[in-house]
């Protein structure tokens, strides 16, 4: 079934109206749709074989997303999959570079959202082809790590980890790899909480739900910060208060200061013993995150961020610079599985723990394939290691994600996870859906 040719791509804009009820809220996304751009390659295969992809949105400005997509179509359609992932370095720049295309880039924005959605249907076709999940076939290639290195393209990035490096890295981390994947099998990839306490959410709201995760048996809890001070303060002394003195606190500020402001700000948190501060200032300015982490370092406060960063140069140089203590790669934010592989890589090299941002329409079924990857054949270490959860949306897939004792437990089906229902797409495709009709038609009222 390599033979087998793409005939068509179809992208659909689908949206929820999370916004409604406040999920997903912070200090600047304050009424956010979840949404995404949803792709399907069907291919000439007499199995009907199709494969799924999509990227990340907060609702206005999918359909840009969408345009996009439709724009790098021609250079995938009329492909076979074995001429892809024969040369998935050259196709990865096919989509990234090519020569007028890259303007609106490059490798950067929309047209990277759009590079990112494409690319994850192609390992989605290729995982079912293999008859496998998308970490097994990823764990097979790396029995030849020459294969595996070869979808990665390492223009821009070999001042910080030339090929091999990474191939040494690879071939270090296959002692113990079939321990690590029956541990992962049997216990699970630990993940952490942001469900409980987004910024809209009232402390009513974050009582019940912290209660109601501890009860689960969540230890790692996420808090939205950075509207306001005092606010802050409050919800941090009641999640704390919450969670007990033991269980692991997260913040998160989503861009929102300056850097100085930044370094003020959570100084006056750190009595609630944060882990981390994500995103705490422009998610492009590495001198300023290393200024921040510098600065926070005393403190025990480290600096997480990622889940906006354009592409592999960016978490290049903020590693090269000390400016984060956590890595946190988003699965449609770069350019998919091919671009994640070298930044998990760099992470390695520079022995800073990957911590992957989820959440969302898919993320969390789309980001456990990366970070098990991660484990069993790259880190193979759990120290200061999580996964971000987000309890919203995962009965649209068709392999939802499965978590257990706040674990992530890995995937049984083919393929890269991100199937959605064709119900729930169709319900909630935008702006023609039965949900967006029954919300328009009440704001007529």
């Amino acid at each position: 079934m390599l033979e087998s040719k793409i005939t068509q791509l179809t992208v659909r804009d689908v949206r929820f109206p999370t916004s409604l009820e406040q999920h997903g809220s912070d200090a600047m996304h304050t009424d956010p749709d979840y949404s995404v751009a949803y792709v399907v390659l069907e291919t000439d295969s007499d199995a009907a074989l199709k494969g799924y992809g999509l990227t990340f949105t907060v609702g206005r400005g999918t359909e840009i997303v969408v345009c996009a997509v439709k724009a790098l179509s021609t250079l995938v359609v009329g492909k076979t999959l074995k001429e892809i992932i024969s040369d998935f370095r050259g196709f990865y720049r096919l989509l990234s570079s090519d020569g007028q295309m890259r303007w609106v880039g490059p490798e950067k924005g929309v047209i990277q959202l759009a590079t990112a959605a494409i690319l994850n249907a192609v390992w989605d076709l290729w995982a079912r082809v293999e008859g496998k999940v998308r970490n097994k076939p990823l764990k097979t290639n790396t029995s030849d790590p020459a294969k595996l290195i070869s979808c990665i393209d390492f223009r821009y990035i070999t001042d910080a980890l030339t090929e091999q490096e990474a191939l040494d890295i690879l071939v270090k981390a296959k002692k113990g790899q079939k321990s690590r994947e029956e541990q992962m099998l049997k216990e699970g990839y630990p993940a952490y909480t942001t469900s409980c306490a987004w910024l809209g959410y009232t402390d009513q709201q974050l009582t019940q739900l912290c209660s109601e995760a501890l009860a689960q048996g969540w230890t790692k809890f996420k808090v939205k910060v950075g509207a306001d001070l005092q606010d802050d303060i409050r919800r941090c002394s009641l999640i704390r208060k919450l969670i007990g003195p033991n269980n692991t606190l997260m913040i998160d500020a989503n861009q929102r200061w300056d850097v100085n402001e930044a370094i003020t700000w959570v100084t006056k948190l750190a009595e609630f013993h944060p882990l981390w501060i994500e995103e705490p200032t422009c998610p492009d300015d590495v001198l300023g995150h290393a200024s921040i982490s510098k600065a926070l370092a005393p403190l025990g406060i480290g600096v997480a961020t990622g889940e906006q960063c354009h592409n592999r140069v960016m978490f290049k140089q903020f590693l090269q610079a000390s400016a984060l203590q956590f890595v946190q790669i988003d699965s449609c934010r770069v350019g998919s599985v091919n671009e994640n592989l070298a930044i998990i890589l760099m992470a390695a090299k520079f022995n800073v723990p990957v911590c992957p941002h989820a959440g969302g329409v898919g993320l969390c079924e789309l980001v456990q394939h990366l970070i098990l990857f991660d484990y069993v054949s790259v880190s193979a270490s759990l120290n200061n290691r999580m996964c971000e959860y987000v309890d919203h949306l995962h009965e649209h897939f068709k392999s939802p994600t499965i978590i257990r004792n706040a674990h992530y437990i890995p995937p049984k089906d083919s393929g890269y996870s991100c199937e959605m229902l064709e119900e729930s797409v169709q319900k909630h495709q935008y702006p023609q859906g039965e949900v967006w009709r029954a919300i328009e038609q009440q704001g007529k009222q």
